[in-house]
């Protein structure tokens, strides 16, 4: 049960001085009108007499007088000391305007079936956790919050926002705080081989945002979209809400196959990817791949959407650049996120954009949504540029790496004779595939282990056609090696329950 407030609300109370009905009873009414309407809800404090009457420009008495017929009529209580409340029982009329309310509801229609056609498809698009659970149990893209810099970040927020510029609490520029996207672009270019100027960045709210003004500014209902399947069903989303047209690609250890989009659809508008660490199966694009790609954009005057979500944590091999940094047609929207470096709540990314189509697209951003909340950005800005979000980083690099090392061991231990794992070389995720002829489906296995407190995803819940892997992706970033190694065994009991028994 949610928790009532103990403040006394604004409540929506008007009195008219040239009404025939007495003012007292006005108030009255209204009141009695927002307990009936479910608005104020019981146990819910009204304002005081005198505050009421303040507000309103009425005697005292005119409010005393409407308070005192409530609770004659057991709308309200009072006690010494708490004011006046809505009834916790209310009158036997009240309970009967509900139930015929509830009746009418109940007679309602389908709200799925009120949906429109591209709200259904919105529905399905994403796959989701078994479970919910607190620490987000082997979910990707969930990070280690609990080691993130708190005491640095909490003083920087209180530095900043104690005095802040006063150009800062009004509308701002739509691309974002300048300071943070000049701080962006030096970090992308440094670190991932961005070739971009701040001009070219936009602050968005999450990656999810980027993505989706990148589809509204450049596809047109009916647009063809190559994607990943298996992918980030969150692209999905985005582009059933743009009404483009998917098409889904096979992906295999070089990333998507670009000769299969060209064969499908040649004429697709756009291409959605993860090459620097494919989604959800890991692999990253290789270079003969990278220039295909490219090469096809280029020729065919399509887009190319990178999604570049996890490339800060890399635990093996040479270090890679973006997909951006090789297009030199103007051809690549890269788009990043904070929300799996720092922590989720953040909700600050960005999108970078080749230099001639900045300034349509941050009018366009302008139209959609004036700004990303300010809040934040400041105070990320000096985070950066103070050194603490490169240490942060490198400190996780390390954490991250030791517990994907303990998730490959106690799933080799516990489940060697059912799933196949091996070392991913970067992320927050990595697949296990179970073993051909084991028996069991993915899908089976993650609806089990969310019966038994397990938040688990299955591989196949990420194609957009039909499943050819048969998998479960365990996220392990945000666990402590404990918590790894119990909930490995803790699966390892669900599976052994759902295997027939030996004959």
């Amino acid at each position: 049960m949610p928790q009532i407030s103990d403040h006394a609300p604004l409540l929506m109370v008007a009195v008219e001085r040239d009404n025939d009905v007495p003012m007292h009873r006005q108030v009255y009414d209204q009141i009695r009108d927002a307990i009936l309407g479910g608005r104020l809800a019981p146990g819910r404090r009204l304002p005081s007499s005198r505050a009421l009457a303040d507000e309103l420009g009425v005697s005292r008495n005119t409010v005393l007088a409407a308070y005192d017929q409530l609770f004659a009529e057991g709308y309200t209580e009072g006690q010494v000391g708490s004011g006046t409340r809505v009834s916790r029982v209310l009158p036997e009329d009240v309970l009967a305007a509900r139930t015929a309310a509830d009746a009418r509801q109940d007679t309602n229609t389908d709200p799925i079936a009120s949906l429109s056609e591209k709200g259904r498809a919105l529905l399905t698009a994403r796959p989701r956790a078994h479970r919910a659970a607190t620490k987000g149990e082997f979910r990707p893209g969930l990070p280690e919050i609990d080691r993130f810099p708190w005491t640095q970040w909490s003083r920087m927020v209180a530095k900043f926002w104690r005095s802040p510029p006063r150009q800062l609490v009004s509308y701002g520029d739509p691309a974002g705080y300048m300071p943070l996207r000049i701080a962006i672009a030096d970090y992308l270019r440094a670190v991932r081989g961005l070739v971009c100027d701040p001009e070219q960045v936009i602050v968005t709210a999450g990656a999810q945002q980027a993505i989706d003004l990148a589809a509204r500014a450049l596809l047109d209902p009916g647009d063809k979209a190559w994607i990943e399947d298996p992918g980030y069903a969150g692209i999905r989303g985005v582009l059933t809400a743009t009404q483009t047209e998917l098409v889904p690609l096979p992906v295999d250890q070089e990333g998507l196959v670009v000769a299969e989009g060209i064969k499908r659809a040649p004429d697709a508008r756009m291409a959605v990817v993860t090459p620097s660490h494919q989604y959800p199966l890991g692999p990253v694009m290789s270079l003969k791949r990278r220039l295909e790609l490219l090469d096809w954009a280029r020729e065919s005057g399509a887009w190319i959407l990178e999604d570049d979500y996890d490339s800060e944590y890399r635990y093996s091999g040479r270090p890679l650049s973006a997909l951006q940094g090789l297009d030199s047609a103007g051809r690549v929207i890269y788009a990043g996120t904070f929300s799996k470096v720092m922590f989720p709540a953040i909700r600050l990314g960005y999108l970078v954009v080749p230099p001639a189509m900045a300034d349509p697209i941050i009018r366009i951003r302008r139209s959609l949504d004036d700004q990303t909340a300010i809040v934040m950005q400041p105070v990320l800005t000096e985070f950066i540029e103070t050194g603490h979000f490169a240490a942060h980083i490198r400190r996780m690099r390390l954490l991250y790496a030791e517990r994907q090392g303990v998730l490959v061991e106690a799933v080799r231990k516990y489940l060697g004779d059912v799933l196949e794992i091996e070392p991913d070389e970067a992320g927050m995720h990595t697949v296990a595939m179970f073993r051909p002829n084991c028996g069991l489906a993915d899908i089976d296995v993650a609806e089990a282990a969310g019966r038994a407190g397990i938040s688990l995803y299955a591989l196949s819940e990420f194609y957009y056609g039909t499943p050819d892997r048969n998998g479960l992706v365990f996220g392990y970033a945000g666990l402590e090696p404990r918590e790894i190694r119990k909930g490995i065994e803790k699966l390892a009991g669900v599976i052994a329950g759902l295997q027939p028994p030996s004959p």
